[in-house]
């Protein structure tokens, strides 16, 4: 990260300075199209998360299994996957614009189709599948065009851990609003398996036309990426930052999502025995607490970034341990309250590991090569949504309680093993 800084402050050095006739320096302000391309990141955290709140009531209005609506949780991710490993060097290749508007018509589609469910429960496998891809080329196009709207053309560039943080920051917020507005038009609107998902279309259409109001921040590089730097020098940059990625972002990545997915698609439905009829909008309130504790925490990540590399992704797989006790607990009790401070300690942690991610991804990946390691991060922070439907086939096996305190040790092994490799980074340099 240190490299990245001394490039941000070497170049702000050598731009002049705009002054006034009495020669002194005019403040740069730049525009902030940031703000317009963050808007996609929003309507994809939104996308991702209104189908959660809404888990309940298709169980009891369409009859589903927990495991159909687990299944249609998790199937998200075999569409993201595929969104997110083609949509990253797609955007890298042909500019940022075109795949974040080609993603949000796709979004929009596959809410068309979740829309149908009721009428037809087969339309919400594919509605599902959609969602999951158009989400991913959002994410990694819309995270990166973020990032690189966010360094003006002058003047000092912000810090990589800001740029990414501000990702982050419209990601949780689509999330933490999406789940809770879904749930409370259906928990009083008519057809709510239907008027729920309206939001997320006015939402799309609000990111489109703001987004069109946005720059390409990326040419298009139609014969592949180009670089100043002789084969054999960027080579050697592209190996040490794999390398670095798979020793310091990649362990941490899974537990981005895990913690929410354990908040969101497994702990409503161990508790709501005691909910008496509030369990959709039981539901909406965990998902939006548990990704709002996440926005809570950026100050807190920007302090332990400040102190410490690894601080921060330290701090936030602590913090999905203990939640992950929490919940255990709040499973054996079957205690409401319990498991929503459960679901807020998750989501700091949740907060915190994105933070770090996204921070560390900014500072190792070269501008031309952004957008494919930033999906490769999310590819793997997203295999943590596969975790509901995990812990339900453990729970053949174990009991919930059992279950989640396995996993939060996975979380310390995990913590234990991040803190290791970053001291041996530490004496090797």
């Amino acid at each position: 990260m240190s490299t990245h800084a001394t490039s941000a402050r070497s170049s702000a050095a050598a731009t002049p300075t705009p002054q006034t006739d009495s020669g002194t320096p005019t403040p740069i302000s730049p525009p902030r199209h940031w703000l317009r391309a963050g808007w996609v990141m929003t309507a994809s955290g939104w996308s991702a998360n209104q189908f959660s709140a809404l888990l309940g009531s298709y169980r009891s209005e369409l009859g589903l299994t927990t495991a159909d609506t687990t299944a249609l949780f998790g199937i998200y991710v075999l569409g993201l996957i595929p969104g997110l490993l083609l949509g990253g060097p797609l955007a890298d290749r042909r500019g940022r614009r075109p795949v974040v508007f080609l993603a949000l018509g796709t979004s929009a589609l596959a809410t068309c189709l979740l829309m149908l469910g009721p009428a037809a429960s087969a339309f919400l496998w594919p509605g599902r599948f959609l969602t999951g891809i158009g989400a991913g080329a959002l994410l990694t196009a819309g995270g990166a065009w973020v990032k690189e709207l966010s360094t003006p053309p002058h003047g000092t560039a912000p810090h990589p851990g800001v740029a990414a943080r501000r990702s982050g920051l419209f990601l949780s917020t689509g999330f933490a609003t999406g789940g809770l507005a879904a749930s409370l038009i259906a928990q009083w609107a008519p057809h709510p398996m239907v008027t729920a998902y309206l939001p997320h279309l006015l939402l799309s259409a609000i990111a489109a036309l703001c987004a069109a109001r946005a720059p390409e921040s990326s040419p298009a590089h139609p014969g592949g990426t180009a670089s100043a730097a002789p084969a054999p020098v960027v080579q050697r940059e592209r190996r040490a930052s794999a390398a670095e990625f798979r020793r310091l972002v990649a362990p941490v990545a899974p537990w981005v999502f895990i913690a929410p997915a354990v908040a969101f698609a497994t702990l409503p439905g161990l508790i709501d025995a005691d909910l008496k009829g509030w369990q959709t909008v039981y539901a909406g309130v965990i998902t939006a607490v548990t990704p709002g504790a996440g926005i809570l925490v950026a100050p807190l990540a920007r302090s332990l970034a400040a102190r410490h590399r690894l601080a921060t992704g330290a701090v936030g797989l602590a913090a999905v341990a203990l939640g992950l006790l929490i919940a255990a607990f709040a499973a054996a009790q079957t205690q409401p309250v319990v498991a929503l401070i459960a679901s807020m300690v998750l989501g700091a942690g949740y907060g915190l590991c994105v933070a770090y991610g996204l921070t560390e991804v900014a500072a190792l990946a070269p501008s031309h090569r952004l957008a494919r390691l930033t999906s490769y991060f999310w590819a793997l922070a997203y295999l943590g949504f596969l975790a509901p439907y995990v812990i339900t086939l453990c729970t053949g096996v174990f009991s919930p309680p059992t279950v989640l305190i396995g996993v939060a040790v996975l979380a310390v092994f995990t913590l234990v093993a991040l803190a290791y490799r970053g001291t041996r980074r530490a004496q090797a340099h």
